[in-house]
């Protein structure tokens, strides 16, 4: 089989959360995009809001790549996917460029195991407000630190003056790093909240906040230099046959999709198209139910949090949930398992009813982090998985349960250091949810 060459392809990445790439990857993928270029978006990592600005940003829908959930196949099937009829690959890392979990060589989900595996040259975000000089040491550090992965250049953001750009980028240069641009401080940002970003769509005016962004890395970055140091990475072949990460749960899948969820992994919707299933959406909202012409319902993460009083008030949703799945499969993920419950109590400490069809009472009122990878081995039947099956994925909320133990549950689970943890979410008759998001059903 002839496989074809790779389009070249270019990581942002930055030592630390808050550094500013986003801001940077966002500006760089509409400028490249409105000068005319196939921008195909690539996120490292199990985050789900930030593809979603890509895809508005590059005019293209985007990936996660993750080397801790994701096994060889499924991240070969994705970068041959995702690169296919793109001029040029732009991805995005996540947290620090080498934060990762412990693992095998590859395999610590960090965004520096994507670099090496694809071949792609690193452009490094530094924040360099509070500092000058010291931040050439930061720079050179990155490219020391990890023989496989190649820093290509650097861009300074939270620039104070031209004093402060010029001491910087003379003391990174000077250690044999490329500086190709300067954001000023208090630069274009976008709203956020506790699970990262406000959604794309509920961000305000977000054509015009991105167009902002191209216009700022227009006039501060030298585009022409980014895009030269961009390279094409060794070939990937797609495996033989479908590759699917999570097989449908159904033919006519019922899709939750509003404000309140909209938390899905690109490759998981894409996998269940490719197999042939179709994804009806309805909104919860909007007071609507799942269709009766499909044969399973799925409540993905999101914030009902944020909509309890209005998810509680909605009646038709309520009963036509129950109604469904009194014949039918229903599954709920992270926000959708919370709303399976019988209440969510809102951040002031307010109860409101949800769909009760599992034992679970959730509360907003006192946010507790729950954050990390989770390896879970099904005790019980679901719609994409028999029992004994095991996933990969990734848990990441603050509300906490309040109601007892569940009985019956979905799984036991462990995280990424080996670490058993308390079994996990709930199955009761045709209704099963649980905290963490799958990436992939590995076995």
């Amino acid at each position: 089989m002839t496989v074809p060459a790779m389009p070249p392809g270019l990581l942002v990445a930055a030592p630390r959360s808050g550094a500013g790439k986003t801001t940077v990857t966002l500006g760089l993928m509409r400028a490249l995009a409105r000068r005319g270029l196939r921008v195909a978006p690539v996120k490292c990592g199990p985050d789900y809001i930030d593809p979603a600005f890509h895809a508005v940003a590059a005019g293209r829908g985007g990936v996660n790549l993750d080397s801790w959930a994701m096994g060889a196949g499924l991240l070969d099937a994705l970068i041959a996917g995702q690169s296919a009829d793109a001029d040029l690959v732009l991805g995005e890392g996540l947290m620090g460029l080498f934060d990762g979990v412990p693992g095998e060589p590859g395999r610590t989900g960090s965004s520096a195991d994507i670099a090496a595996l694809v071949g792609w040259p690193v452009l490094l975000v530094l924040d360099i407000s509070g500092q000058s000089q010291s931040a050439a040491a930061m720079a050179l550090g990155a490219a020391r630190y990890d023989p496989r992965i190649t820093i290509g250049g650097v861009i300074l953001n939270k620039v104070g003056s031209e004093r402060h750009r010029r001491l910087a980028a003379e003391a990174i240069e000077a250690v044999g790093l490329p500086v190709l641009g300067a954001l000023p401080r208090g630069a274009v940002t976008l709203p956020e909240r506790h699970l990262g970003l406000v959604q794309a769509r509920e961000t305000a005016e977000l054509e015009t906040q991105l167009e902002a962004l191209a216009d700022l890395v227009e006039a501060h970055v030298d585009i022409a230099a980014v895009q030269a140091l961009a390279r094409s990475g060794p070939r990937v072949a797609a495996p033989e046959g479908l590759r699917v990460a999570v097989p449908p749960p159904g033919q006519r899948i019922a899709i939750a999709d509003d404000a309140a969820f909209s938390f899905v992994y690109p490759h998981i919707a894409m996998g269940w198209r490719a197999a042939g299933a179709e994804l009806v959406p309805f909104s919860p909202l909007a007071d609507e139910a799942p269709g009766d012409d499909c044969d399973v319902c799925w409540l993905p993460g999101g914030y009902p949090e944020l909509h309890a009083g209005r998810l509680g008030a909605n009646g038709h949703f309520r009963a036509g949930l129950a109604a469904f799945a009194a014949t039918r499969p229903v599954h709920g993920e992270c926000g959708g398992y919370m709303v399976l419950g019988e209440a969510l109590v809102d951040a002031e400490g307010v109860s409101h009813p949800m769909a009760g069809l599992l034992p679970l009472v959730t509360s907003f009122a006192k946010r507790k982090l729950n954050l990390g990878y989770r390896i879970a081995t099904f005790t019980a039947p679901t719609p994409f998985a028999p029992a004994g099956a095991v996933a990969r994925g990734h848990e990441f909320h603050y509300a906490s349960i309040l109601s007892p133990p569940a009985p019956a549950p979905l799984a036991e689970v462990g995280d990424a250091y080996g670490n058993r943890l308390a079994p996990a979410g709930h199955r009761v008759g045709h209704v099963s949810g649980s905290f963490f998001h799958i990436i992939e059903v590995v076995t």
